[in-house]
């Protein structure tokens, strides 16, 4: 059963828009426009510095942060990539999670602040986060998780994907909260979900979806890549919501890993909205509890 905190959650929601820019194509490209001259912040909340230790290094041209125990060796490496339909920089929720594995885990958690549209796209940033990844692995012992929301989802597939082509390497698994993983958003089954959903629309995601394609189709596997070979890909543990937009998508992928013969954990939450692990809900404690379980 919904909890009563996750309905008041999805009625506020509702009410106040949240998230409009990623409803309406107007809205989507007035906020790509002002974000173009006047960056959003993306570094981590000042807390953070008192309970981890934090560090910031450039590559690629762009800031990776490293969240990390502030003594000991860390026990598992994550690198998160955050979501935001490749308009909106990494935010309070996504370094509260970070925050979490950090004292959950002992994990070490990589947070690349990648280029956002329209300078950043699908053929820019999936190669330069795979590099980014395949340098982490160089660098240190251990297996890394490949883990990310909504966009952020999407592109830890694109780039497990990049990985296994170029290298061969996987990744220890991919945990995908919400993922967006086709930006064309023709799934024919997204009608019906989408009035249920309170924040997000067809038409604001298909323009994002759009410019983080830049010159590609964005059907193209890098923009979109639930329509790549899933072959050979890390156990994929999926949270989902019913009321979410990516809800059919998410059913796709997980059918189509497991005719591949990728191993998936399938979460799928009644009731609950888009990226609904990373919200101080019930419903979210629980997701983010399985989360720490499959990775201790």
């Amino acid at each position: 059963m919904t909890s009563i905190r996750s309905r008041a959650w999805r009625a506020a929601a509702s009410v106040v828009g949240r998230r409009i820019e990623y409803r309406d194509p107007v809205v989507v490209r007035r906020k790509v426009e002002r974000a173009r001259v006047r960056p959003d912040p993306h570094g981590p909340p000042r807390r953070l510095d008192r309970t981890c230790a934090v560090r910031i290094d450039f590559r690629h041209g762009w800031p990776c942060y490293e969240v990390r125990p502030r003594s000991g060796p860390p026990a598992v490496n994550v690198v998160f990539l955050h979501g935001g339909a490749y308009i909106d920089q990494v935010s309070g929720m996504h370094w509260r999670l970070a925050e979490t594995l950090v004292h959950t885990l002992r994990a070490r958690v990589a947070v690349p602040v990648y280029p956002l549209v329209p300078e950043g796209t699908a053929a820019r940033v999936v190669p330069e986060v795979a590099a980014l990844v395949r340098e982490s692995v160089d660098r240190d012992a251990g297996s890394t998780v490949l883990m990310g929301d909504s966009a952020g989802g999407g592109l830890a597939v694109a780039v497990a994907q990049r990985l296994r082509d170029e290298s061969g390497y996987r990744p220890a698994r991919l945990v995908l909260i919400s993922p967006w993983l086709d930006v064309t958003m023709d799934h024919p089954d997204i009608p019906a979900v989408e009035p249920l959903d309170p924040e997000l629309s067809r038409a604001g995601l298909r323009l994002a979806g759009r410019l983080w394609a830049g010159g590609l189709d964005p059907a193209d596997p890098l923009a979109s890549p639930i329509n790549g070979d899933l072959a050979g890909l890390p156990p994929a543990t999926v949270f989902i919501g019913t009321r979410d937009i990516l809800n059919p998508d998410a059913h796709r992928f997980r059918d189509r890993a497991e005719e591949a013969g990728v191993p998936v954990e399938f979460h799928e939450a009644a009731g609950q909205i888009h990226v609904y692990p990373l919200y101080p809900l019930p419903e979210g404690r629980r997701a983010r509890a399985h989360i720490i379980a499959r990775l201790e």
